[in-house]
């Protein structure tokens, strides 16, 4: 296995393309390439139609699977509000590559079995089976594709995004193959011998301490340990510093334990979601999840700090479990709303990667929407970066 990953800034769409396939010819030497990913900048949407046909005039990319972004990454760059493409290709012995399309508005039923879904899906279920999906942000019934993914392939990893760069309908670019829709999902399934590793860094650090649902409906929440949630917030406020306390104004969430066995929750394996109201008569407040009585739960703070503290801290808790050992590439699926405008900077998740986990080729994109996992269980992100990890299934 080995990856390859470019990216070229050139505002000439000719000259783009052949910097990206010049760069990964060259480090792809003689290796034949299974699959390619492309991620385009909106500053190309003219051209979006000629993408596949221009790559194949420079080289064999294999299956071809890609999308617009807002911002692109790759070769180690994240290129935001500038003409860019990038690509990051793969040589994969051993591993089958099969294509996906759905229009997704039109689902299986949710009470039906996973059999269904598969034959739905048109990919039956193996072992070692992975999922990368690409989606059209205005046609997407995300969290019921990914909740009927993860019925029908619970043991496969699933990553992806959200296409950007285009604020109405159709005017996204999603590519497979030698085909453009701009509606729907596309993707591959991967199989054989492939790994994929995964890490989600929500940007949030866990405040106050551990709690249980007592009382819920649908996504209201009631009681925390038995005590209405305000009296919660009044008690955690006292606790706090001065610095916490002006986050909370503005940036205060809700950690979900998504794993009911483990005991200890740490920091990244709450699915965090957005608070959506107070109701002061109640004390009550409203979340942007589905809750269950009996749910370990744990309020969490976000701001640029806090966001580059998570993302270091779940890197290194990957490298200090050797499992970057060989990878051989990774994908990275980051929201619009980090980047230059949470960081100040260019390139801090990029340059975090690499200074954590070693020069793995890495490409991707800034997202409407980020899919990955957390807990087991697949999801549908915002504020986010998702990392999948490629390694040979031998040595995973």
């Amino acid at each position: 296995m080995k990856w390859a990953s470019s990216i070229s800034t050139q505002e000439n769409i000719d000259g783009c393309m052949e910097e990206i396939t010049q760069a990964i010819r060259g480090r792809m030497g003689d290796r034949e390439i299974h699959l390619t990913l492309i991620f385009v900048s909106s500053h190309f949407k003219d051209f979006y139609k000629q993408i596949p046909g221009l790559i194949r005039q420079r080289m064999d990319p294999g299956l071809v699977l890609g999308c617009s972004g807002g911002g692109i990454i790759g070769g180690g760059l994240e290129v935001e509000q500038r003409p860019a493409i990038s690509a990051i290709s793969a040589h994969l012995p051993g591993v089958e590559v099969h294509p996906i399309y759905s229009d997704t508005m039109r689902l299986p039923d949710q009470d039906t079995g996973p059999a269904v879904w598969r034959e739905w899906l048109g990919i039956p279920e193996k072992k070692d089976l992975h999922f990368i999906f690409l989606a059209d942000p205005f046609s997407f019934r995300g969290e019921e594709f990914l909740a009927g993914v993860d019925f029908a392939y619970p043991a496969s990893r699933k990553l992806g995004g959200l296409a950007s760069g285009s604020h109405f309908q159709g005017g996204n670019a999603l590519y497979l193959g030698d085909k453009i829709y701009s509606r729907g999902l596309v993707g591959v399934a991967l199989g054989g011998d492939i790994h994929v590793d995964t890490i989600v860094a929500q940007g949030c650090r866990p405040i106050f301490k551990p709690m249980k649902v007592t009382k819920c409906e649908h996504t209201e929440l009631f009681e925390l340990d038995g005590k209405p949630p305000i009296q919660v917030l009044e008690e955690m406020v006292d606790s706090l510093t001065d610095y916490d306390r002006q986050l909370l104004r503005t940036s205060l969430f809700l950690g979900i334990e998504m794993d009911p066995m483990r005991d200890d929750p740490k920091q990244g394996d709450f699915l965090v979601r957005n608070l959506i109201g107070v109701d002061r008569d109640t004390g009550s407040i409203s979340i942007g999840a589905v809750l269950r009585e009996g749910m370990l739960v744990q309020f969490h703070l976000r701001d640029k700090m806090l966001s580059a503290e998570d993302l270091d801290l779940l890197l290194t808790r990957y490298q200090s479990q050797g499992r970057n050992r060989d990878a051989e590439g990774a994908l990275l699926f980051s929201c619009l709303g980090r980047g230059e405008y949470l960081y100040g900077k260019p390139n801090h998740d990029s340059d975090l990667f690499r200074n954590k986990l070693g020069e793995i080729p890495l490409g991707g994109f800034f997202c409407n929407g980020e899919i990955g996992p957390v807990g087991g269980t697949t999801f549908l992100h915002g504020y986010t970066s998702s990392f999948g990890i490629f390694k040979s299934a031998g040595k995973a």
